[in-house]
């Protein structure tokens, strides 16, 4: 396949996206090219408007992604199991797929959901699974769908994070900074940027792309190309370039179960911070790829994590072990990593979903009857 470089030059107007989700996958060991720092991506409305471009049809099997047999959609951003042990499959363009009693069912904005692109999806307290969609914050409460949109007070339709704190409140990372949503009303909350040089970003300077809400209760933002912002309830810090973080254009950052900080790029591959010093794998030599994301937390206590074109890492603590298609993932270009109740870890690839059974990683249709 081709390198995300390649791919990110055949897509004149879709820059910005395809800058977080390339359709790339190289064999194991393939060296990785450096996107170009020069390139500024144009202004987009809803990442909808571009589907025909980014998600061409097979042409042998038009309209495959959504007959939901064998590869539920093209892209997966989350993949989430509730206590009735139902999967949630949010997807980039095939809206809602929900996997229950071995079979799937799709929901779409004609069933009420704000947009048929969802880049987030958590399951609340109440067990209310909500849905950050291209266009607005949808909420399921076991009957039905409710869309919340800037006519309710919403800062903005595009959302790109979800997380909850310890009252209960929602805090929704959109295209045009963060809102707050206690289940009856929406209040922004202003996200500072710190002063860096020649910012470049993806969609937007508003954009807040994914929100971390630590054990200390403490607030991580990620700012499109403004590094992170961390909020401690009182006063902001600010983590860029300039005091030790690799690169501005952050994708995730995680917590694991001790406390450290994880931090995964586009151009500088992963971090890890205690607090005080960074330390980057990548440059070091141990992590193939610059651009890192989907970080996960096993309940063994490994962290995975996915390297664009390099498949998926496993770190026990001490050593860090990669996987790739070379040993059963169907493409090394992973969306989602999950770890369902049986124990199963799920990668949502460009080509179906494969899992892993602490042994093997096969196609999802191996494991699961719904693929049938």
């Amino acid at each position: 396949m081709p390198t995300s470089t390649n791919k990110l030059q055949g897509l004149l107007f879709v820059v910005s996206l395809l800058l977080l989700i390339a359709v790339a996958a190289s064999c194991k060991g393939q060296g990785t090219k450096s996107r170009s720092e020069t390139h500024t991506a144009p202004t987009q409305p809803s990442l909808e408007d571009y589907q025909p471009l980014l998600f061409p049809q097979n042409e042998t099997k038009p309209n495959q992604h959504a007959s939901l047999q064998g590869i539920v959609s093209e892209f997966i951003w989350k993949i989430h199991q509730d206590k009735h042990n139902t999967y949630w499959f949010a997807t980039n363009h095939d809206g809602l797929v929900v996997y229950k009693n071995n079979s799937l069912k799709q929901y779409t904005k004609n069933d009420g959901i704000g947009g048929n692109a969802i880049r987030d999806i958590i399951e609340d307290k109440n067990g209310t699974i909500w849905l950050g969609t291209s266009h607005g914050l949808t909420s399921y409460n076991g009957n039905d769908f409710t869309n919340y949109t800037t006519k309710d007070g919403l800062i903005d339709n595009e959302i790109w994070a979800l997380a909850q704190d310890d009252q209960g409140t929602l805090w929704i990372g959109t295209v045009g900074g963060v809102s707050q949503f206690n289940g009856t009303s929406f209040k922004s909350f202003n996200v500072p940027k710190p002063d860096v040089p020649n910012p470049n970003p993806m969609l937007s300077e508003n954009r807040v792309s994914a929100i971390l809400i630590d054990k200390n209760g403490h607030f991580w933002f990620v700012n499109d190309s403004y590094g992170v912002t961390l909020f401690d309830g009182k006063s902001f810090t600010f983590l860029t370039t300039e005091n030790g973080l690799t690169d501005n254009n952050v994708a995730e950052v995680f917590e694991d179960s001790q406390g450290q900080i994880w931090i995964g790029t586009y151009y500088a591959g992963v971090s890890k911070f205690n607090g005080n010093k960074f330390t980057n794998f990548t440059k070091d030599g141990v992590i193939e790829g610059l651009e890192t994301y989907n970080f996960y937390e096993d309940s063994k206590g490994n962290i995975w994590f996915s390297a664009e074109n390099h498949g998926v890492y496993r770190y026990n603590g001490q050593t860090f072990t990669q996987f790739t298609t070379e040993d059963g993932l169907a493409t090394n270009t992973i969306q989602s990593i999950f770890e369902d109740h049986k124990g199963q870890l799920w990668f949502s690839t460009w080509s179906g979903l494969s899992i892993y059974d602490g042994k093997n990683i096969t196609k999802a249709s191996a494991k699961e009857p719904w693929t049938k």
